[in-house]
């Protein structure tokens, strides 16, 4: 249908990922069915709020979401970084979709059907609807009729396969976006409901107008800590192991492993560099002379010939030259040439001709569809349009309508504007990009098995790794679900070995993208929080500062003006204009709450203890106080706050409900 194929021919990520609300309704019927309870328990991706999630559900969903995201963006493949972004978030959105279900339902809160329907066919449809280029016009504003003509499709009857599929892909579509909307709204009305429990007093108000408009000019003097050397202090075990037990609750981890892996490059031997040419050169004459040549292309280059209509701006670079100079014609031929590891040639096919590069075009409402009017589509590239439509387009002219089938029917486009005709050339190019052989690949492949039977150990393998040139990569805090090892491609089998392998094993070969790549677990970390060890050296920096500033305390004890602290300290006398409590940094010092909040308590012209800051250890002396000469309006002070409580509570509500779920996460036993 002529929506679906409009949906494909845009190709940006449309996918507006709103709450929770994406792929939940995929799991409807299939929680809970049929097989024996403790078979299911075995295939449970995940129990969450006591409700458990099938591997097949989880699958359902992702694959759904895979979908959606193929005809939003016009793509039929996807790359890996795609499978994983679209993994974890069919992750992230079912999770947050069965917490937020299990919340509503404890206080009887749901979306009605009345509600539904207006949020999707009402005269204001949720931004879900609103925001799909399906239903949108030229200018990228809803169409309403566009949605009209979308929904009337949807209760056609199918003539063929092809069309029942379009057909089924269509609902599918729709029910997707039905049920987002069902449950980002749900997502809207709870965490709305949560925003108004939390309101802006009268105390409140007064609190942050004070601390905004009243301030104090400041002079002070800073002795930073990097200017003390760490060798004039002392720090113990315990003042380590004191600031590891305060600081605990902040190193709390999942179960992680820490690993160093090798590559060996998967690259081509001389010999492969050598047949690359020898084979393209014997292919010269018969792709010269041959009346076929889209045979011999297709057959034997790494692109295919597509009979594309290049110009000037869009002809490959290196055959620009050649393929609009003076007296060009089919047939004229490049010799071999060489570039980035490729051996090419090129052949002329036409040449001597000019064509436009794009059209204007309007889809034509077909007849008889109450409330659907034409659209103005847009400027398109041929290259953007698929062939059924970019060839009548370009045989065309402006005024000319023509008509393709589109899925379950047909659809008419006038053509409102053509561009103006410019040289053109037809070019078939073969191609040959030299790659391992597989006899190369073999012996590299041996070459890392060979490796990994000389070095059983971590250190064996550094030291192994060393005398070859071979870098040595660490990978910390590699955790069970991680889709990969750092920016290794296809290294989602190194993450599953190392959590069922042993501290200091060496693993197998691993291929990952262009490179061979042996690993050692360097670390098995279980336990609830990191080691002391593991943050040894943030928390000895920490307490070094402490003791610095604690000697630099003591040092500056009982002096009796800033002058005087200023020649004891070697330094000069500083000064902050204005500061005030709700301030986030002090002048040019930085962030630095604790100096903020001494200084704005201090009397005026009364002079501070030491206080310890995050850069150094400051004396601070308060000079005149300004208040704001604003009147305090309690009204407009906590529509201020409310307003700032409505835009950060909607998403701190959704964490912690999602930090405070009870969830079993067992994705690393399916991915």
């Amino acid at each position: 249908m002529a929506t679906l194929q409009k949906i494909r021919n845009h190709g940006a990520l449309l996918i507006v990922i709103v709450g929770v609300a994406m792929v939940a309704f995929i799991l409807g019927d299939f929680l809970n069915s049929g097989s024996s309870f403790m078979a299911r328990g075995r295939e449970n991706v995940a129990t969450i709020e006591g409700q458990d999630i099938h591997y097949t559900d989880y699958e359902a969903a992702r694959e759904q979401l895979e979908e959606v995201y193929k005809l939003e963006t016009g793509r039929g493949d996807l790359d890996e970084e795609a499978q994983i972004q679209l993994r974890n978030q069919t992750w992230s959105m079912l999770s947050t979709d069965m917490i937020l279900r299990s919340q509503a339902a404890k206080i009887g809160m749901d979306i009605t059907a009345n509600e539904l329907s207006e949020l999707c066919i009402g005269a204001n449809p949720h931004q879900l609807i609103a925001t799909r280029r399906a239903f949108m016009d030229e200018t990228g504003t809803f169409n309403r009729n566009a949605l009209v003509q979308f929904l009337a499709s949807l209760e056609d009857s199918p003539e063929s396969a092809e069309q029942e599929a379009a057909l089924r892909q269509a609902k599918t579509y729709w029910l997707y976006w039905e049920k987002a909307v069902r449950l980002t709204y749900l997502q809207e009305k709870y965490t709305a409901l949560v925003s108004n429990l939390v309101q802006a007093n009268s105390l409140d108000a007064k609190y942050a107008f004070e601390a905004r408009e009243n301030g104090v000019a400041v002079d002070y003097v800073m002795q930073p800590y990097h200017a003390i050397p760490d060798s004039t202090v002392k720090v113990s075990d315990s003042d380590i192991k004191k600031l590891y037990n305060e600081r605990k609750p902040l190193y709390k981890q999942q179960p992680n492993r820490a690993i160093a892996y090798v590559s060996f490059p998967i690259v081509p031997s001389e010999q492969d560099f050598v047949e690359t040419e020898r084979l393209i050169n014997s292919l010269k004459e018969e792709f010269q002379t041959a009346e076929d040549v889209t045979l011999v292309v297709n057959t034997n280059s790494d692109i295919p010939y597509t009979g594309r209509h290049y110009s000037r701006e869009t002809v490959p670079a290196q055959y620009a030259e050649f393929a609009f100079a003076k007296g060009a014609k089919a047939g004229d031929c490049t010799e071999v040439q060489f570039e980035n590891n490729t051996y090419s040639m090129a052949r002329i096919m036409r040449a001597g001709y000019s064509m436009p590069d794009s059209v204007e075009l309007k889809a034509i409402a077909p007849e008889g569809v109450e409330g659907v009017e034409d659209q103005e589509l847009g400027w398109y590239t041929f290259d953007e349009l698929p062939a059924n439509i970019a060839d009548p387009a370009r045989a065309g002219k402006r005024g000319t309508r023509f008509t393709v089938t589109q899925g379950l029917g047909e659809q008419t486009f006038e053509i409102l504007d053509i561009s103006p005709a410019t040289p053109k050339v037809q070019l078939a190019v073969l191609e040959r990009a030299v790659t391992p052989s597989s006899k190369t690949y073999a012996s590299l492949y041996n070459d890392a098995k060979q490796f990994i039977v000389e070095n059983n150990n971590e250190d064996s393998v550094r030291a192994a790794a060393s005398r070859r040139g071979l870098t040595v990569t660490p990978q910390f805090n590699l955790t069970k679900n991680a889709d990969r090892v750092g920016q290794l491609p296809s290294s989602r089998a190194i993450v599953r070995w190392a959590f069922e392998a042993e501290d200091g094993a060496v693993s197998d070969v691993f291929e990952c993208g262009d490179v061979f790549v042996v690993a050692v677990v360097t670390e098995v970390n279980e336990s609830e929080y990191r080691s002391i060890e593991s943050v040894r050296g943030e928390l000895t920096y920490e307490a070094t500062n402490n003791a610095k500033a604690a000697k630099v305390q003591a040092d500056l004890a009982g002096v009796a003006s800033l002058d005087a602290a200023a020649q004891q300290l070697g330094v000069q006398v500083q000064s902050v204009e204005r500061v005030a409590f709700a301030d986030y940094r002090f002048g040019n010092a930085g962030a630095e709450p604790a100096v903020i909040g001494a200084a704005v308590a201090l009397e005026e012209n009364t002079l501070s203890q030491p206080i310890r800051g995050n850069m150094g250890v400051y004396v601070v002396r308060a000079g005149a106080k300004t208040q704001s000469t604003a009147t305090f309006d309690a009204a407009t002070e906590k529509q201020a706050l409310n307003a700032r409580y409505s835009y950060s509570l909607p998403y701190q509500a959704m964490t912690l409900l999602q930090n405070e779920a009870d969830i079993e996460d067992n994705r690393s036993n399916f991915q």
